[in-house]
């Protein structure tokens, strides 16, 4: 999830400011580049129990801490909630999830330069706390109920609507992880495309990277119960978004969309006023009784912009939001995977070949299986394993043909390796983890807590 926008007061006078708002993303190929983020569960290692905001050993702590390495604070309402430093920041979910969120960068090596510099930021000073960071897609143990809530006013508000329109929001909010890599387009006909074969893609990320089969100490029945939860958040705002495959889609529909999506909130002077429930169509007839007479400003559309959550989501970039967080490996290999596919038109026209003929209802029915089923679900007769496979292949392609060496002369199709043999296995993260639960663990899942860690 992601903070206040940045400010932008130019005020919303029509529909057009906000198409070409979007198309603003538009960038020459040379120009594109890759965002990665990603969250990870913090634990005492005392206890194992989920880190409160204050205290000695806390999220406040390992905030304060990260600022020997020239991180600069982010306050709201007097809270330390956040870090920036050169284009990336660190902040936090709203039960104390830790997440990086990385500078825009030109290559896959890039970004495991700077996951692994985050990483062992983070660990140097969690070490000193008695921290440490769960590597995830679910708390293993941690009942809702006793997750901290951290200290971010966007978060009540979000909290007490979730009650209102899913069963699982709160599950949401609290107690996943994931990991996401934000891409480029060139021209709204290029975000199209781009947007379909991701959207229609996106449940086999989610089998690649399912990592998330544990709840309240036990199996769940899914390789990403992350996923899962996502199904029974919010329908207004999560989902396949079918209409993005309908003819004539673009960053006007995709408009349409969002201006339909119930509100969260409105940021004004430092403080989140709730307008949960309402529509921003009202905040731009200057009728949005929260702020009476207002119209609002391009910085507010891009709050609300981020507070609509589908699989891939659109703003002046693309977002890939299908994958569970996962070991260090991993937390690269997600921008190595979705760059293959879609930053080379070779590749963008054979992953189209593969998804092209699927109708909605087979793209939600895959959505619905792979969360429980992982590679063994099917589409057309086709198992995920067999795309997963297929996409791969397409992807390496890409990566040998970018050309970006490492300084031990490997290009970027190094970060596919570890899904290469999970997919050959037919095995996820999520499916050896459940059989060394069954087996090594003999069911104690605090093994998780030296097992997945980062």
């Amino acid at each position: 999830m992601s903070g206040p926008s940045s400010p932008n007061s130019v005020p919303i006078e029509n529909m057009g400011q906000l198409v070409e708002h979007l198309a603003q993303g538009c960038k020459p190929k040379a120009d594109w580049r890759i965002g990665t983020e990603h969250e990870k569960i913090a634990f005492a290692t005392a206890d194992n129990l989920p880190l409160p905001y204050e205290g000695e050993t806390s999220i406040r702590a390992l905030l304060e801490g990260l600022q020997r390495f020239d991180w600069q604070p982010v306050e709201e309402n007097g809270f330390l909630i956040a870090l920036k430093r050169d284009g990336a920041s660190v902040s936090l979910e709203p039960g104390g999830q830790f997440e990086l969120s990385g500078a825009p960068v030109e290559h896959v090596h890039q970004t495991c330069a700077e996951v692994t510099r985050h990483l062992r930021e983070v660990r140097e000073v969690a070490d000193e706390i008695g921290a440490g960071f769960l590597s995830l897609g679910f708390r293993p143990d941690t009942r809702l109920e006793d997750v901290p809530i951290m200290p971010k006013g966007r978060y009540k508000i979000m909290r007490d609507y979730m009650k209102k329109v899913g069963t699982l929001g709160r599950e949401m909010m609290f107690r996943t992880c994931t990991v996401q890599t934000n891409l480029d387009f060139s021209s709204e006909a290029d975000m199209v495309r781009k947007f379909r074969v991701s959207l229609a893609l996106q449940p086999i990320a989610t089998a690649l990277f399912a990592n998330s089969p544990f709840t309240n100490g036990d199996l769940n029945g899914f390789k990403s119960y992350r996923s899962r939860v996502w199904m029974d958040t919010d329908a207004d705002r999560t989902g396949m978004l079918p209409f993005v495959f309908e003819d004539g889609f673009g960053f006007e529909q995709y408009i349409d969309y969002a201006l339909d999506v119930p509100m969260y909130f409105v940021h004004r002077n430092g403080k989140y006023l709730d307008a949960s429930g309402k529509n921003f169509r009202d905040f731009m007839n200057g009728t949005l009784d929260v702020v009476p007479g207002e119209i609002p400003t391009l910085s507010d559309f891009d709050d609300h912009l981020s507070t609509i959550f589908p699989e891939v989501r659109l703003k002046q970039f693309l977002e890939m939001r299908g994958a569970d967080t996962g070991p260090w490996d991993e937390l690269c290999a997600l921008p190595a995977y979705w760059v293959g596919l879609l930053y080379e038109d070779d590749a963008l026209d054979a992953a189209w070949e593969i998804v092209k003929d699927w109708t909605a209802e087979d793209r939600q029915q895959l959505r619905e299986a792979v969360p429980a089923q992982g590679f063994d679900a099917m589409i057309r007769g086709v198992s995920v394993r067999d795309i997963a496979i297929r996409t791969l292949a397409i992807a390496r392609k890409t990566l040998n043909t970018r050309g970006y060496m490492n300084g031990h002369g490997e290009n970027e199709t190094v970060f596919l390796q570890a899904l290469d043999t999970m997919a050959r296995a037919g095995q996820s993260n999520a499916d050896l983890l459940i059989e060394a639960f069954k087996n090594e663990w003999n069911g104690d899942i605090s093994r998780a807590y030296s097992e997945c860690i980062y």
